[in-house]
């Protein structure tokens, strides 16, 4: 009887040991990664700044580039080129501990397949979010132009929505499209948010094609999120690019081009999941 009840206990024990371990490994949270946000065409850092917010809020470290002729930045848009994007990606990458999850938005597509073919050792994935992914040889002007289901080609009341500024070399997009092209189904404080940040585009880098190969580029893990109400990269062509893009995984997000602002808690849980 005493053998049987010392062996009832030993198994009560280490069933409460087992519980107490488990409990505990199920609150260990993920290892905080390291991701850097790119930025998109007419757009600026605080278009991430939700996302950011709440990427910071599960213990990730959070890098967002402003990109030169954006934002706060005065560099003189004729001066800017898509390396120049680059190297300023490059720069915040290369000050960060470790691998890092580079996301881009739109034109950072370009941005962060240029940087991938300079750093793919530093890239852990490349996550593109409503954003241009070129082939080799390919400028953001020529995906553009296969694209009829962007809004941005097309005219209202015989005005171009896209106009180019030859003086100072940039694009304009009409203020009274801002919205429906970038944020129609955004807040009534996002969409005015958008209209207070708005910049002309430095036009070089639109036409500047980037150079890619299979050893430097093709290394790195794709990852594509879609917006399925985007009215800049239609789904159309955004479909096209995953298809040949050696894209491995792909989400959707029932948004428009700038999801961040529409939807910021989803494109949040979606990048978290990416980085586990």
């Amino acid at each position: 009887m005493k053998k049987v009840i010392l062996i009832l206990l030993a198994v009560a024990t280490a069933t409460i040991m087992f519980s107490s371990c488990s409990k505990k490994n199920d609150e260990v949270k993920p290892a905080a990664k390291n991701y850097v946000l790119v930025h998109g065409a007419w757009q600026a850092p605080y278009v991430w700044d939700a996302v950011k917010a709440k990427l910071i809020n599960e213990g990730n470290n959070v890098t967002v580039v402003e990109l030169p002729g954006h934002g706060s930045d005065n560099t003189v848009p004729s001066t800017i080129t898509l390396n120049t994007y680059r190297d300023k990606v490059v720069d915040a990458v290369s000050k960060i501990n470790g691998k890092v999850i580079l996301v881009g938005h739109s034109l950072g597509g370009m941005v962060i397949s240029a940087v991938a073919e300079q750093e793919p050792s530093k890239i852990e994935k490349l996550v593109y979010l409503a954003a241009y992914l070129p082939t080799s040889g390919q400028s953001l002007f020529a995906l553009a132009s296969t694209d009829p289901g962007s809004s941005l080609g097309g005219e209202v009341n015989g005005q171009k929505i896209l106009t180019e500024n030859d003086t100072n070399g940039t694009l304009d997009v009409a203020r009274d499209q801002i919205v429906n092209i970038f944020i129609q189904d955004g807040s009534t404080q996002v969409q005015n948010l958008v209209l207070q940040n708005y910049r002309p585009e430095p036009a070089i880098p639109f036409m500047n094609p980037v150079t890619l190969t299979a050893a430097n580029f093709g290394s790195v893990e794709k990852v594509y999120i879609k917006t399925l109400q985007d009215h800049v990269v239609s789904p159309g062509l955004q479909d096209r690019m995953i298809a040949s893009g050696n894209v491995k995984t792909i989400y959707k997000l029932n948004t428009s081009h700038s999801a961040f602002l529409a939807k910021p808690d989803s494109v949040a849980i979606l990048l978290t999941k990416i980085g586990q």
